[in-house]
């Protein structure tokens, strides 16, 4: 893809992909889902769920499988809430790019707010 993903892009889409199962997932099922949206480094997405543990907006657990450990992400109340901002603000954000797409006018884009 030719769009950089910055902090707050990251965040809103391993949020998503972890809100999609509400027990909790593990990291490498994270980092495929995410793969399938962006391309992304496990080395990429382990800071990111770090950053969002040390914000409260997932918890960890483990539990064991296949005879060891695996670490689990859980999103939290405010990781919920959090996640609904990052929905909020895309959508905003993506119809004004579609409306410079489109050819809207400045002016009803703004309108739009």
């Amino acid at each position: 893809m030719v769009f950089n993903t910055g902090a707050a892009l990251l965040d809103a889409i391993v949020l998503a992909v972890v809100s999609q199962t509400p027990e909790g997932t593990y990291g490498y099922k994270i980092t495929q889902e995410v793969r399938n949206v962006i391309e992304l480094s496990e080395s990429t997405l382990y800071p990111v769920l770090r950053r969002l543990q040390k914000d409260d907006c997932l918890e960890i657990y483990d539990m064991e499988y296949a005879g060891r450990n695996r670490r689990y992400y859980k999103v939290t109340p405010r990781g919920w809430a959090q996640l609904k901002l990052y929905e909020s603000e895309w959508r905003r954000y993506v119809d004004k790019i579609t409306g410079l797409f489109e050819g809207r006018s400045i002016e009803n884009i703004r309108e739009g707010e």
